[in-house]
């Protein structure tokens, strides 16, 4: 298998993880959230040694794809964190009750 082909199938792999993570995102799915983190952690180590001058126009589309899927799983781990955040501060009746400042504010 050739530099080229190896880089691809790697970009091939990671897109195919990332829309594993968007769905046990959605899902709510911790292992499989947690296996895809490592999965990408993998591929991550792969695509390092990767030389961006033999990127093609084909692994450059790949690559943009999977930094847009990236970003997209990233705004949604953000978006049910943000969720739970609520929903804390609603049963506990006190917003903020993790937030920094107030930790700031009971050790001062």
């Amino acid at each position: 298998m050739t530099v080229n082909a190896r880089l691809k199938d790697a970009l091939r792999q990671m897109l195919a993880v990332l829309e594993t993570e968007r769905q046990a995102i959605a899902g709510l799915d911790l292992d499989a959230i947690t296996e895809a983190t490592r999965t990408k952690l993998g591929l991550c180590d792969r695509l390092d040694e990767a030389d961006l001058a033999s990127f093609d126009e084909e692994c450059r589309a790949m690559s943009r794809a999977a930094r847009d899927a990236n970003e997209v799983n990233r705004q949604m781990r953000n978006l049910v964190a943000a969720n739970i955040a609520a929903r804390i501060d609603m049963l506990s009746g006190s917003p903020r009750l993790y937030g920094a400042k107030r930790y700031a504010d009971m050790r001062a």
